[in-house]
């Protein structure tokens, strides 16, 4: 199994996990986390790829574009490496998305992944005027982009004719420092098409706010596709909240406004809530996902501060021994 790392998603206005502070003030609250998770441990540092808060939280808040925030935070960081959870594929034309991401690995000196999937809001699509295809139309493309991100980080001189994409003669210089080129994880829940790509072409598959049940079905499908053995490695976004007892968590839940709502019944609410409550609490969560072979976590703090990270410092030393 490899190695169990973890990550942290950089606060951006996805949730509502900004401070209401001026912008300028905001990004370096977001900076200071990303600067904290790397003194407290922590592998790796994401942002959202979006352009509008979730469906759930006012649209009007600020809201940090993905590759901007991941070029600023790498001068402020040497060993974390850096990605996205996920880049939503129909936003960029897949050439240019290489020629960005093989310039960050050079900026980060070889720290950058990529993160892709193939993309399902909407709303942020018909919003910023971009046409919203089929789902499996989206997969397909989605299939297409990588292949060509890979010939462009690879080959001097790249071709490719698809259905959707085609580039002639392209050419992709500076190339990414990392050999044979940075880290490909694919997310997304889809099994019938999204998985098979994954079989194909990535590195690591990624589900986010998903329950163990839900992982290990989709881990089993990927293995049944998976029919050149390729190494893959499983990731997971979860949630995480850590609290003394319950009765913190109570206070929270009403200062939330999930009032209304038992402890038992807001954990469940939260991909199961396995990573919610008291360090030991989400040690034993965290466990059950390492048993089926998980050993990529990105954690998405509902309430985070620099003390955070450094009480979550205990839970990773523990977890990296799980085996």
């Amino acid at each position: 199994m490899s190695k169990i790392a973890f990550g942290v998603v950089i606060p951006q206005g996805w949730r509502n996990d900004l401070p209401l502070l001026p912008a300028e003030e905001q990004f370096k609250y977001s900076r200071d986390i990303v600067i904290a998770a790397e003194r407290y441990g922590f592998d790796s540092a994401y942002v959202y790829d979006h352009f509008i808060p979730h469906y759930r939280y006012p649209t009007k808040g600020n809201f940090f574009e993905c590759f901007a925030v991941l070029s600023a935070v790498s001068s402020f960081t040497k060993k974390l490496k850096l990605g996205q959870i996920v880049t939503c594929n129909s936003y960029r034309n897949p050439a240019l998305l290489a020629k960005m991401l093989s310039t960050l690995d050079v900026i980060t000196r070889g720290r950058i992944e990529l993160g892709i999937g193939a993309g399902w809001y909407e709303e942020e699509y018909n919003a910023y005027g971009y046409p919203y295809f089929s789902d499996v139309d989206r997969i397909l493309q989605l299939e297409e982009s990588i292949q060509i991100i890979k010939k462009l980080w690879t080959k001097e001189m790249a071709n490719f004719r698809g259905k959707y994409y085609s580039i002639t003669n392209a050419i992709c210089f500076p190339k990414p420092i990392q050999k044979p080129h940075p880290t490909i994880m694919v997310g997304g829940s889809g099994e019938k098409y999204l998985l098979k790509v994954v079989a194909k072409h990535a590195a690591r598959y990624n589900l986010y706010f998903g329950t163990p049940e839900e992982m290990s079905r989709k881990i089993n499908i990927l293995k049944d596709y998976n029919t050149q053995n390729r190494k893959i490695e499983y990731s997971i976004v979860l949630p995480c909240m850590i609290v003394r007892e319950d009765e913190d968590l109570k206070k929270i839940i009403k200062k939330i406004k999930k009032g209304k709502m038992t402890v038992e019944q807001f954990k469940k609410s939260v991909a199961g809530g396995l990573t919610v409550g008291t360090i030991d609490d989400i040690i034993n969560g965290i466990s059950k996902y390492v048993n089926i072979g998980v050993s990529h976590f990105i954690f998405h703090f509902l309430t985070l501060d620099q003390s955070v990270l450094k009480k979550f410092s205990s839970v990773m030393k523990i977890s990296r021994t799980f085996r």
